[in-house]
């Protein structure tokens, strides 16, 4: 496993953060996925309450997630994870994911909903998420709901 030395996880503190995160979640989303463009950056992008988080190896974006507030009614929940091809098990996804679970905590949430791609829900089980209802599709992949008491 590389070295974490020079990596760091924040929140979203630039314009051009933000847009290094937003063409990591098309490289990945889109170009790897296949997920249509139209659909994968929305209004919950600019809402003032999401919280953009990145990991920034030598000033270049390598990993991202967002944290929402709510919902439709449900809750806080994460999502649009998403970490370079080739710096993929490298624990950068875990450290954004547990920053992301951290400014839960400090907003005073309780509980993290997200909708885990399939081929990847032993990452989020490894992190204490645990598995709600059955598979649904979701810009056309297969996601699991889980959840998290923080």
């Amino acid at each position: 496993m590389p070295s974490h030395q020079n990596i760091t996880v924040k929140r979203v503190e630039t314009p051009a953060e933000l847009e290094g995160a937003f063409a990591l979640r098309i490289r990945v989303f889109v170009g790897e996925q296949g997920v249509p463009a139209d659909i994968e950056l929305d209004e919950a992008d600019t809402a003032p309450d999401t919280v953009h988080a990145v990991a920034v190896h030598d000033g270049v974006v390598i990993g991202t997630g967002r944290l929402l507030a709510d919902v439709d009614g449900r809750g806080p929940h994460i999502g649009r994870m998403a970490v370079e091809q080739d710096r993929r098990r490298d624990g950068i996804g875990g450290r954004v994911l547990q920053f992301l679970e951290d400014q839960g905590r400090e907003l005073g949430y309780r509980q993290i909903t997200l909708h885990a791609q399939e081929y990847v829900k032993s990452f989020y089980a490894r992190h204490g998420y645990r598995e709600v209802g059955e598979s649904f599709m979701e810009a056309g992949i297969p996601h699991r709901e889980m959840v998290k008491d923080l």
